[in-house]
């Protein structure tokens, strides 16, 4: 039987009408492919940026600043003879005569996101502005009011009244944006009018400078005067704010960055319904967990946010601690103090959420009612008084590289410490020793050594010893200098 299958197998595979069904479908599939390529990358982005270009602005401010007195225009600022031009001026000008204001302009960039007029741009593009005035597309000019405005994210709302429901855009998820995939930057760079440049995105979730950043990164070309106006995907959805370039000479060398517009639009949202933001508030002060510090908690993993200092506020009144580390917030994992800063800022004002700290070895979970990040930054701490300190003498020892001495009442003084801080004042840090290269100099305050509090030298060498007896090969400072705390953790010595 198995020679008549053979047989049978040769003769179907020499079939014409086989053969020929297969060219077909070999020809049908690269026609498939040719087709599925063409629509990847498509021959023109002019029909996508004819579609979204009617929704993206000029921005122009004016600002009335003081007239100058000096030889402004004459001389370069500095020069040796500036001195000379000034007084040749001010012997012309009369004693009434004096330099009348002048407006400076500015010109940024932005886009409409409703056919009510809402504009959105970046706040240092009208920040002091007198007169904001939008020129769309088709040349028309428009005058705007600022609806608010926020600092940490750079991203301002503007409202212009129209008389016809204008042309918007809409903001995509900027999540779902991958490394690598085509964007259109579109704006009004140096101020040479609408200009659209492509790119791609080169990297995700940078950090410039501000508490609350999630940049996109890209390489479409963005100048001054691009700031505030709107990077694109290709469905024409806006997934970034153009905000900053990185450059050694204030041109485009192709690394510009983009707030992302999961950040923007929950700015944006705040910014229509009350004016300002409301971001949450636990009341910490936080640090990362490297791995030293991991080692001297004696943690699994350097992962969480270690608590340095809790302040009057929601953390405070709901039990958080110094030396907890906080795993995870309202149910997700916390890897590091930035996720979790900016997933606190964007939880609700008087949400109760589960915060599961580590402390002593052990996890527990506890409920915060967050309050308002905007209220605490504007809250005002009266200065504390010192106590008077009648205590003798106080020793001095040296350990870990550091010198020191209990904290007295002078010293809290001298040092900018609050009144009732306690611990050991560092007098003197051995050069390159490990304290040294970790940060730590004359003038600092250890307060917790090992996370428990300590006020003596006793206290300190009974903390070592604690630490050693335990296995541990390194110990966990409390430090704050001029009232900042942190935490560092020091080698211990082989006895």
């Amino acid at each position: 039987m198995q020679p008549k299958a053979v047989a049978r197998t040769q003769t179907i595979s020499s079939s014409p009408a086989l053969r020929a069904t297969i060219i077909a479908l070999m020809a049908l599939t690269m026609v498939v492919a040719q087709t599925v390529m063409a629509l990847a990358k498509p021959e023109s982005l002019a029909p996508l940026a004819e579609k979204i270009s009617p929704s993206v602005v000029n921005i122009t401010t004016s600002t009335l600043v003081e007239g100058r007195t000096g030889p402004r225009g004459i001389v370069p600022e500095g020069s040796p003879f500036e001195d000379f031009f000034r007084e040749f001026q001010d012997r012309n000008r009369g004693e009434d005569d004096t330099p009348a204001p002048r407006r400076s302009s500015a010109l940024g960039s932005g886009f409409v996101i409703s056919e009510d007029g809402y504009v959105v741009t970046n706040n240092h593009v009208i920040e002091g502005a007198d007169e904001i005035t939008i020129e769309f597309f088709s040349g028309e000019e428009l005058i705007a009011k600022v609806i608010g405005t926020d600092p940490n994210t750079d991203i301002a709302l503007l409202k212009v009244e129209a008389d016809r429901p204008l042309p918007f855009v809409s903001f995509g998820n900027s999540d779902a944006a991958r490394v690598g995939d085509w964007v259109i930057a579109m704006g009004n760079p140096l101020g040479q009018g609408f200009s659209v440049s492509a790119g791609i995105v080169s990297a995700r979730n940078r950090a410039l400078s501000g508490t609350y950043d999630d940049y996109i990164q890209t390489d479409a070309a963005i100048n001054r005067g691009n700031s505030g106006g709107p990077l694109f995907n290709m469905d024409g959805a806006v997934i970034g704010v153009n905000t900053a370039i990185l450059s050694p000479n204030g041109g485009s060398i192709g690394i510009g960055f983009s707030m992302a517009s999961n950040v923007v639009t929950r700015v944006v949202d705040q910014l229509k319904e009350f004016g300002e933001t409301r971001r949450g508030w636990l009341g910490v002060r936080i640090q990362d967990v490297t791995q030293d510090v991991a080692d001297a908690m004696g943690l699994k993993a350097a992962t969480g946010a270690l608590i340095t200092d809790v302040p009057e506020g929601p953390a405070k009144e709901a039990g958080l601690k110094t030396g907890d580390v906080i795993l995870s917030f309202d149910g997700v994992d916390v890897a590091d103090t930035r996720g979790l800063v900016r997933q606190v800022g964007n939880s609700p004002v008087g949400a109760t959420v589960r915060v599961t700290v580590m402390r002593e070895g052990k996890s527990q979970t506890i409920a915060v009612v967050l309050g308002r990040r905007e209220d605490a930054d504007s809250a005002e701490t009266p200065d504390a008084e010192d106590a008077p300190d009648s205590s003798d003498t106080p020793e001095v020892t040296s350990l870990l590289g550091l010198t020191v001495t209990p904290l007295t009442a002078e010293m809290r003084q001298e040092l900018g410490a609050a009144d009732g801080t306690e611990g050991l004042a560092v007098t003197e840090v051995e050069d390159g020793s490990e304290a040294f290269e970790k940060g730590l100099r004359a003038g600092d305050i250890i307060t917790e050594a090992g996370q428990q509090e300590i006020k003596t030298i006793s206290d300190l060498n009974n903390r070592i010893d604690a630490a050693r007896d335990a296995g541990r090969k390194s110990l966990l400072l409390l430090v704050r200098r001029a009232g900042d705390p942190r935490f560092v953790a020091l080698t211990l010595d082989e006895e």
